[in-house]
């Protein structure tokens, strides 16, 4: 697509990504017992243009709308779910620079994004270190930064050219540092321990005196205002790719048994009506996972189309994004896990071979769940509706600080 063509529609979209889709669908489960990062598989996605999804197409990017990019991001969940997680920072840096004042930074990274350059995340502090502290430091040379600090769940970053980190500068000013991966002093691990959403590329980053150039810090809280409700979002698009996989790994399973039981309905597993009625459920808690995924991700959109709206506009947005974010999670996390568990209702024990690995979906599903607790989103809706109760946004997580007097 040329700067001058119009907006793409999401056929237009899918038909240029969807292939590339396939190819990454092959091997996924030789990936997921073996181990195997998804290396290759983002590589195509950069040389493809996938990580200027949102540019302008004035810098080379796709020009995509929210929606539209949400919509992608459940259809390669549903391919291979550790793969759009490993996107997490980067969408959100280019949403960042999207939300940017227009000058020279912003028009590099922008160009940069279209070209394939890739940005990963590094914000949580590693170990015992109380909620909203932060210890990577920068420290000023002549000629910018240097930084130093440990991170964990640090996703994408192994895959990528860049890593988007929470820092503190020479002041003590909260920031976000841009570091290149390319530097001998960055080094990032694949250690991340969970038994599911094991190759997102999360682990633990290490910055040891490395370089920053002073043009790639950014005031933490100049950050673009949606980025929370974002962040989860795109957690929440994975657990409705999850859900559609659960429900694709049903219908196989069911139209290709043989074997069936006696006290079953029917002679065949294919026509028993109990085994259809669930199949039946399944689709429909797939599509539901899906709309509100995307009805999340309109509500992204209107919060960027407010950007430069008034400051009231800009905080009303921000306040309905998250809620819409919220509600998106607490549904989507209940039907995924829903049916990575009816993936298995009559099928019998043949289903459990572990050759299947049919398991990966409850897995990957109950730990895109725990990453930013759903318990606690229930409450942060209804507190808001009954008594206007404004969410949280940039939470952190860490040890918890002893109240006043303690």
């Amino acid at each position: 697509m040329s700067s001058n063509d119009a907006a793409p529609s999401l056929a237009q979209l899918r038909a240029k990504y969807a292939p590339i889709f396939e190819q990454i669908r092959e091997g996924v489960v030789t990936r997921e017992c073996d181990r195997i990062l998804p290396v290759e598989q983002i590589g195509w996605l950069k040389d493809a243009g996938f990580t200027g999804l949102r540019v302008p197409q004035e810098f080379g990017g796709d020009g995509a709308s929210l929606p539209q990019l949400f919509h992608l991001l459940v259809e390669l969940a549903a391919v291979d779910p550790h793969v759009p997680q490993a996107f997490r920072g980067h969408i959100a840096f280019v949403e960042d620079r999207l939300c940017a004042p227009e000058n020279d930074d912003r028009t590099q990274w922008l160009k940069r994004f279209a070209a394939g350059e890739m940005v990963g995340n590094a914000v949580t502090e590693i170990g015992n270190v109380a909620v909203g502290d932060v210890r990577t430091k920068l420290s000023a040379t002549d000629t910018g930064f240097t930084i130093t600090g440990s991170k964990y769940y640090t996703t994408g970053s192994i895959f990528a050219e860049w890593i988007d980190t929470w820092a503190a500068d020479p002041h003590g000013l909260e920031v976000a540092a841009l570091v290149s991966t390319a530097s001998p002093l960055v080094s990032v691990s694949d250690d991340w321990t969970g038994f599911g959403q094991r190759l997102t590329g999360s682990g633990t980053a290490v910055f040891a005196q490395a370089p920053v150039q002073a043009q790639h810090v950014y005031p933490w809280s100049e950050r673009f205002s949606y980025q929370t409700a974002l962040y989860q979002l795109i957690l929440v698009s994975v657990s409705a790719g999850i859900a559609k996989a659960a429900l694709a790994d049903a219908i196989e399973q069911v139209q290709t048994r043989a074997r069936t039981f006696s006290h079953g309905n029917a002679s065949e597993t294919r026509r028993d009506p109990q085994v259809l009625e669930s199949i039946g459920r399944m689709s429909a808690n797939a599509s539901a996972a899906e709309a509100i995924t995307v009805k999340g991700a309109e509500a992204l959109q209107a919060a960027f189309e407010a950007r430069k709206a008034s400051p009231s506009a800009i905080r009303e947005a921000k306040e309905v994004a998250e809620i819409a974010s919220a509600e998106a999670q607490i549904v989507a996390t209940r039907l995924s896990l829903e049916n990575a568990t009816a993936l298995f209702e009559g099928l019998g024990a043949s289903a459990v071979d572990v050759k299947h690995v049919l398991d990966r979906h409850w897995r990957n599903a109950r730990t895109v769940a725990s990453h930013n607790p759903v318990a606690f989103k229930a409450r942060i809706v209804g507190d808001f509706l009954v008594n206007a109760a404004e969410p949280p946004y940039e939470w952190a997580i860490g040890v918890g600080k002893p109240a006043e007097g303690k």
